[in-house]
């Protein structure tokens, strides 16, 4: 399925130098923080179920093309969220689904929703020190003599993006995080 409400947004979002969005989406009884991310190859779309304990990511290809089949667990998840009850005789479409979001994306961003990293941390758990959810400071390992961990490396890339992940990977710095949402500082490549 081509998702045609993306381009507008991309073009955008390109205009104004933001690879990493944010927006909303309603669809039945299920609110979704919906995150495009434009440094990833291909682009992601992530849908995080606002409430739901749950989020998917969809790839989208040239064209801005994606494929509308979810994994069975997703699916029923979905459903589950949306408060449709599961049925094999009238099953749910998530081919419908995609098209109501893409009938629902914005056509012009607005600068208060770039994605910030907490917000990203929320629907992207698997990462080393998960409960740290806020950007605090970046660390140089070279003045230690140290190297930067392949974890530390992996969060950088998934939470703040492919540029943050290349530049701390060559220069040998570490992203640092915290819980207390009083020393989070402003994302800014190092």
């Amino acid at each position: 399925m081509k998702l045609n409400g993306l381009y507008n947004l991309y073009k955008d979002m390109k205009k104004n130098n933001i690879e990493r969005y944010r927006f909303d989406y309603k669809n039945g009884k299920g609110n979704f923080d919906i995150f495009f991310f434009i440094d990833e190859n291909p682009f992601i779309l992530l849908f995080g179920a606002k409430g739901g304990n749950f989020s998917f990511e969809i790839e989208v290809k040239n064209g801005f093309t994606i494929d509308t089949k979810l994994d069975k667990e997703t699916y029923k998840k979905l459903i589950k969220f949306l408060g449709i009850e599961y049925s094999e005789v009238d099953p749910f479409s998530t081919f419908k689904f995609f098209e109501d979001f893409n009938l629902n994306i914005p056509n012009k961003l607005n600068v208060s929703n770039i994605a910030k990293p907490h917000e990203v941390i929320k629907y992207r758990k698997n990462v080393e020190e998960s409960d740290k959810i806020y950007f605090w400071k970046w660390l140089d390992n070279t003045k230690q003599g140290n190297e930067v961990s392949i974890e530390n490396l992996e969060k950088t890339k998934r939470i703040l993006g492919e540029k943050a992940y290349l530049r701390c990977k060559e220069k040998k710095i570490s992203s640092c995080w915290t819980d207390d949402e009083n020393k989070k500082r402003e994302f800014v490549l190092p």
